[in-house]
């Protein structure tokens, strides 16, 4: 059956109901432990691979993550760039299925700690068996929504997140809440998807564009207005690009989606979405 122009899903108002719809689809994800780029082939190998490749993760990375773990849902590398020392305690925002937390647990070492937070129990649990796989004792995922995070005041050295952030209907809710969370000095590295233009209006009002990490992204300028305005500054642009270059011109599944039903095209989404990674600290 096509689906007509008309007929495509728009985003929700309710800040909640959007929250349910990002929570089901990647819970499926985790379920179905396939990538968002598509199943591998024996043509074309791996493409969750190849995404995190191109976004900056080594082969060395790579290769300390158990089988099934990187999901190829991230638009960055942003634990390299957090210059992590033995240890410190770091907390991953939005940590699906433990990439980023697998990977500063083996910087930190058992002496340090690594928290990863995620709203997806099935997400959390795929977490907790990718840990055990790599056996890793001193990581821990705790579920929960990045606006209220489940962890103490001023417990924190160093944040990070990738792609998850533009998720969230209150961003400025989740910068607030690092800024709770992290100890006087401390500092954050994060990958995420600004615009620097509009959208178009076929992908700004549709429900699977949002999801696929698009329509809920935040202008420039007001997302590190917001990010100030909580008290984090010192604000060091590491990595911008044009978020089709970032994933090789394979948009998330449900963008294309989008796309195919409206006739927006790449041309019309490049130099609008971009990919960027960033430090600030904590003031």
């Amino acid at each position: 059956m096509t689906t007509h122009k008309s007929d495509r899903p728009k985003t929700p108002t309710a800040p909640d109901e959007l929250v349910e719809v990002v929570k089901k689809r990647y819970g499926a994800i985790a379920v179905e432990s396939t990538s968002c780029c598509g199943p591998q082939t024996p043509c074309c190998g791996d493409p969750a691979a190849s995404t995190a490749a191109r976004l900056g993760y080594t082969p060395t990375d790579l290769g300390l993550l158990p089988e099934g773990t990187n999901l190829g849902l991230g638009c960055g590398a942003p634990v390299a760039e957090l210059a992590l020392e033995p240890g410190e305690t770091v907390l991953d925002l939005g940590s699906g299925a433990g990439v980023d937390v697998l990977l500063a647990a083996n910087v930190v070492g058992p002496s340090g700690s690594v928290i990863g937070v995620d709203m997806t129990p099935e997400m959390i649990a795929k977490a907790r068996a990718n840990a055990a796989t790599a056996g890793l004792t001193h990581v821990e995922f705790r579920e929960g929504r990045l606006e209220e995070l489940p962890v103490e005041d001023a417990t924190v050295d160093a944040v990070t997140s990738n792609c998850v952030i533009n998720l969230v209907p209150d961003k400025e809710a989740v910068f607030r809440e690092i800024h709770r969370v992290l100890r006087p000095g401390g500092r954050l590295v994060i990958s995420d998807i600004v615009l620097d233009g509009t959208l178009p209006a076929a992908l700004a009002t549709d429900l699977l564009a949002y999801v696929g990490c698009v329509a809920g992204a935040m202008e420039r300028e007001r997302y590190f207005r917001a990010l100030d305005d909580a008290g984090l500054s010192q604000v060091e642009i590491l990595r911008d690009v044009d978020f089709l270059a970032a994933v090789g011109d394979n948009l998330p599944p449900e963008v294309e989606q989008v796309a195919a039903a409206s006739g927006v095209t790449r041309d019309d989404l490049r130099g609008v979405v971009r990919s960027v990674t960033f430090r600030a600290r904590k003031r």
